[in-house]
């Protein structure tokens, strides 16, 4: 690992099941996005995971709220990679494309493989929730062929390692061209187990051509995770759709505080965060100052 070896740092900055109850700066206005994107990529995030709300906080699924939250960022900050979650359970799948069309981020999250989905409480003995998350190969081709023909780059989403070897009948279709972005989900109960080693199993799996990876970990034991990952050569993504506390348990302020840590620890590894430039040239994105002029008005693209 060298200075050399430069990681893409990722922002997940609200998710859809999270509320303010549970952590105060959980953003839900446009103009709280924006804040919150800005507190990331002053702290070194290049990328941006964006599920839609509304101003009550509400999930949303529809153009306009991916709109006005994407406006609101691109307007805040002088440049980040932009990246939709398609992930849903219950809404239609043509719902979860059409915000892709009329909006064209640079990456869609596309998660690899049905799975039970839960959080289980150890205090409780029981399942804070439990369901099912849909997630089959005529879903997975469909986002897939839409994102080829959108100009859109899919992030695998891999909740275990027999997701990652999902990818390899997509590869055979000729679906997916190289370099691959996969992301290792861990901690999600229902997933595989959050461990190092684990980490590890999966990264090998991930098909042997040119590829970017990283790890996405869910609660507190995200930290040990991207230690891990940085360790490995892989990227990292924090924030608090996925974790809202500090290695020291204390409860980040802001979006900003987790990126500070990952930057830090990004750092303690003798790698350093990836600027913005290089991590579209890490991931083969093209130049999306068109696009986004096309989409949202030429302040967007400058």
């Amino acid at each position: 690992m060298s200075l050399d070896d430069p990681v893409v740092i990722t922002c997940s900055i609200s998710g859809a099941i999270a509320n303010r109850e549970q952590c105060p700066a959980i953003p839900y206005t446009p103009e709280e996005y924006a804040a919150e994107a800005r507190r990331a990529v002053d702290e070194g995030a290049a990328m941006l995971h964006i599920h839609a709300r509304t101003p009550d906080g509400t999930p949303s699924y529809e153009v306009e709220d991916f709109r006005a939250i994407t406006a609101a960022i691109l307007d805040a900050v002088d440049d980040v990679i932009v990246n939709y979650s398609t992930g849903a359970i219950g809404v239609p799948l043509e719902k979860r494309i059409a915000y892709l069309r009329e909006l064209r981020p640079e990456i869609g999250a596309l998660n690899m493989g049905s799975m039970n989905y839960a959080k289980y409480s150890a205090r409780r003995k029981d399942f804070v929730f439990a369901t099912v998350f849909e997630n089959s190969f005529e879903t997975i081709t469909t986002l897939t062929k839409a994102m080829g023909e959108l100009g859109i780059k899919p992030e695998h989403e891999c909740f275990d390692s027999g997701h990652v070897a999902n990818l390899d009948p997509l590869l055979d279709m000729s679906l997916l061209e190289p370099p691959l972005q996969v992301s290792c989900v861990m901690g999600v109960t229902g997933g595989i187990r959050p461990s190092a080693k684990n980490l590890a199993h999966m990264a090998e799996q991930i098909p042997d051509v040119p590829h970017e990876w990283g790890v996405i970990g869910i609660s507190r034991r995200q930290w040990e995770l991207v230690a891990a990952a940085l360790t490995l050569g892989g990227n990292v993504r924090v924030g608090l759709e996925d974790n809202f506390y500090l290695p020291d348990g204390e409860t980040a302020r802001s979006n900003g505080d987790l990126i500070a840590k990952a930057r830090q620890m990004t750092q303690d590894v003798g790698r350093r965060p990836a600027t913005v430039a290089e991590a579209r040239a890490m991931l083969s994105l093209p130049d999306p100052r068109a696009a986004r002029a096309e989409v949202f008005g030429a302040g967007a693209a400058a």
